[in-house]
């Protein structure tokens, strides 16, 4: 069983897990990228490929792991945290540890092998982004896990080993860093001017418009301020939530076009980079330990999207400083200009 170590100085918790370096070829190195459709685990007729499905929306009368579904969910066949099991913290001298339990999902967006997230229709979309929630709440039953991550690796440049179309979900018994960085930021600025910091930054950039990308009735997506990466964009809802669960028919309507736009922008503009996406949402309220009095008005539900252009050098990882060398006024201006 993998395990989770807590870096005493930063309070970085990391996976170890001895098991993923023993994957077949085919799964472990993206040079190694699974793309013949004869091999491939997640289409249409090789479902026996994979674990036994947890969620699948399919056609009427077809039977469990079997052909006929249009959105299927999985585990991982090698998960970096295994659901079984007890946590079992504990010290080992003055480091902290646990077992690596948590959740690890496969999301498999399309039985077609060759059809990207671009190439889907606005329906098949809608139904992706029903399942993130669906399995979102579902996960947040177990009160072992306090935060549930869905992210996407597209091409084997950003970490895809295999190149249908598919998201994925982990659910960990920690808030990672990252996040919690942003929840600590986002507190900070409520308990100063009792407003969300996410919805000043939607209200600025609205109003601006240099780093506007496109917008609509319910969403914005927009180049970072200080964005990290050229062309990272982030996309956010107007009306202010910290629960991506909590989304409405309405609302995914419109993500669903906003997000294929921004990923056809970039498709075109860029001509198909690889990519990351990252859905970050509130941790799991069930539990007492994540909860406080302010989280549902200081924090806000967002996706970021960063193409992988450049590499990550020492510099990043020595000092935490990034260097973009493209304005992200200059990247959204360029964004808005592509003919969809």
């Amino acid at each position: 069983m993998s395990e989770l170590r807590r870096d005493p100085i930063v309070g970085r918790w990391v996976i170890i897990d001895p098991e993923r370096g023993k994957r077949p070829k085919d799964f472990l190195q993206a040079e190694n990228q699974v793309t013949d459709p004869s091999n491939c685990p997640f289409c249409e007729g090789h479902e026996h490929m994979t674990p036994s499905e947890i969620l699948s929306y399919r056609s009427p009368n077809t039977q469990r792991d079997k052909p006929g579904w249009w959105i299927r969910v999985f585990a991982n066949r090698f998960p970096a945290l295994h659901i079984e099991g007890d946590l079992r913290r504990q010290g080992v001298g003055m480091f902290d540890m646990m077992n690596g339990i948590g959740a690890h999902e496969i999301i498999v967006e399309t039985p077609e092998h060759n059809k990207a997230f671009v190439d889907l229709n606005e329906s098949q979309i809608e139904k992706i982004l029903w399942a993130y929630r669906d399995r979102m709440l579902d996960l947040r039953k177990d009160d072992r896990f306090r935060y549930i991550l869905i992210f996407k690796n597209f091409g084997k440049n950003a970490g895809a080993n295999i190149s249908h179309s598919h998201s994925q979900l982990i659910a960990t018994p920690v808030i990672p860093k990252a996040v919690r960085e942003e929840l600590d930021g986002a507190k900070f600025h409520y308990n100063y001017k009792e407003r969300c910091i996410y919805c000043d930054i939607i209200r600025q950039e609205t109003s601006m418009k240099e780093r506007m990308v496109e917008e609509n009735d319910h969403f914005a997506a927009f180049a970072p301020f200080a964005a990290r990466f050229p062309f990272e964009v982030c996309i956010m809802p107007r009306e202010h939530s910290c629960d991506y669960t909590t989304i409405t028919k309405e609302q995914v309507l419109d993500l669903g076009k906003t997000l294929k736009s921004i990923l056809r922008r970039l498709d075109r503009g860029l001509e198909g980079p690889a990519y990351n996406l990252a859905l970050h949402s509130c941790p799991n309220n069930l539990t007492k330990e994540t909860t406080w009095d302010t989280m549902s008005f200081d924090f806000h539900w967002h996706i970021e999207i960063i193409p992988r252009l450049l590499k990550v050098t020492g510099l990043e990882w020595g000092s935490g400083f990034y260097i973009n060398p493209t304005p992200p006024e200059d990247a959204a201006a360029f964004l808005r200009d592509i003919e969809l």
